[in-house]
């Protein structure tokens, strides 16, 4: 009696697991496209990369401080044909619309990096909306295109901020290749080998429009990439816009 009782008591307890399992799975597909079980809780995520049977990446570049190394990069990219998506804050793009048009002009997706440079973890919906609303406002008057992208600044999200640019039609882009040319001390080698060792198909790369060597980097870093196959297009021409969802590193599929 004691052996049937225990049996039934686990047997009750896979019963109750695997319904928890069903359920789980249920409003993990059910909380849209970004959310992942992270941690006991559901958290979404940004696109970090793209999962793809074809060699694509796209190279991005962050502009919130200087133009000193801007014409350099545009340069490089021209030369090699690449084109490129640059997130720019509200304030770099308002002090230097010019280069917001010579950007676009070289054919570049351009996408908003806020209007602050601020933790956007930290603010309330309407404050994120805010951000958006007149960083894309700024970037769209120069442009004349709607802005369709979205970086947070410093990498820091959370499900309001993700949640928030999505109603706004924003798709929130993060990267999996940083190449840390912000980073003092780092040369055009040491920039173009943490690129190199880690692109895959379906990456995006994190650049910085005024890194100090991330102009001279470039040339082999585009050159070598392109003769390995790949090839580069911008961030909205590498994202699924729909029927996807993102796994928990971020990594955005096709929906089965």
């Amino acid at each position: 009696m004691k052996l049937f009782l225990c049996t039934k008591k686990r047997a009750a307890l896979f019963a109750l697991g695997t319904a928890l399992a069903v359920v789980l799975c249920v409003l993990l597909s059910a909380t849209g496209a970004y959310a992942v079980y992270y941690g006991g809780t559901l958290r979404k995520l940004p696109i970090y990369s793209v999962e793809t049977e074809e060699k694509r990446i796209a190279i991005t570049f962050d502009c919130a401080w200087g133009t000193e190394h801007t014409d350099a990069i545009l340069e490089a990219l021209a030369r090699e044909e690449v084109p490129a998506t640059f997130f720019m804050v509200q304030f770099w793009a308002e002090k230097y619309p010019e280069y917001v048009k010579k950007i676009a002009d070289a054919g570049c997706e351009i996408g908003t990096h806020s209007a602050t440079h601020s933790y956007m973890s930290r603010l309330g919906e309407e404050e994120i909306r805010a951000e958006l609303r007149s960083s894309c406002a700024a970037i769209e008057t120069v442009t004349g295109k709607a802005v369709e992208l979205f970086r947070a600044p410093y990498g820091d999200y959370d499900d309001l901020l993700i949640e928030t640019a999505q109603s706004m039609g924003l798709y929130t882009i993060q990267w999996d290749v940083d190449s840390l040319d912000w980073k003092d001390g780092m040369s055009a080698t040491d920039i173009s080998m943490r690129i190199l060792n880690r692109v895959q198909a379906g990456s995006i790369i994190l650049c910085h429009n005024n890194g100090a060597h991330t102009a001279e980097a470039l040339p082999v870093v585009l050159d070598t990439l392109k003769n390995r196959g790949f090839t580069f297009v911008t961030v909205g021409e590498l994202i699924l816009r729909e029927n996807y969802t993102i796994d928990a590193n971020g990594r955005q599929h096709a929906a089965a």
